[in-house]
């Protein structure tokens, strides 16, 4: 981490507020120590419900195809990641639109090998073996949310 990053990083955020207020800065040792998962928990824990939510919207009451569906729940779930993991969770600054680009070029890249993932996870168990659609898709989500960290963590926003 070059020693800018490692500036922005170190700024307080909104969390980082929150975490010092009384009764929650017992914890801020807990906290400050493990910011990095525990963000991305809690962010990856709001990307599943928007994706679940989305899809439910798509699928149910709309009657989309569960594959269809799902992408279209991709593009808004995907949109909403990359900006709280850029800002909050992995804290990646860029200095230009270039370094921008770039960075949600390899998000979406790494995001399309997950989509891809969980379409084939959704065309197995929900349109060839007949399992329920929304049980389907949370259990999808769980590998999805996973695999997204390892592939952010070392790819994208290192």
């Amino acid at each position: 981490m070059d020693i800018e990053k490692n500036n922005n990083y170190m700024k307080e955020d909104i969390f980082d507020k929150i975490m010092s207020l009384p009764v929650l800065n017992i914890f801020n040792p807990f906290y400050k120590k493990n910011k990095e998962i525990l963000l991305y928990l809690f962010f990856g824990g709001l990307s599943f419900i928007v994706s679940v939510a989305t899809y439910a919207l798509f699928n149910v009451p709309m009657k989309m195809d569960a594959l269809i569906a799902n992408v279209l729940s991709w593009i808004i779930t995907v949109m909403f990641a990359f900006l709280t993991n850029r800002v909050w969770v992995f804290a990646s600054p860029t200095d230009n639109i270039k370094d921008f680009m770039k960075q949600m070029l390899s998000f979406y890249s790494g995001r399309i090998i997950t989509l891809v993932i969980e379409e084939t996870i959704l065309l197995v168990f929900i349109n060839m073996l007949g399992f329920g659609s929304l049980l389907v898709k949370i259990v999808a989500q769980v590998v999805v949310i996973l695999l997204n960290y390892v592939i952010s963590k070392l790819f994208i926003f290192k």
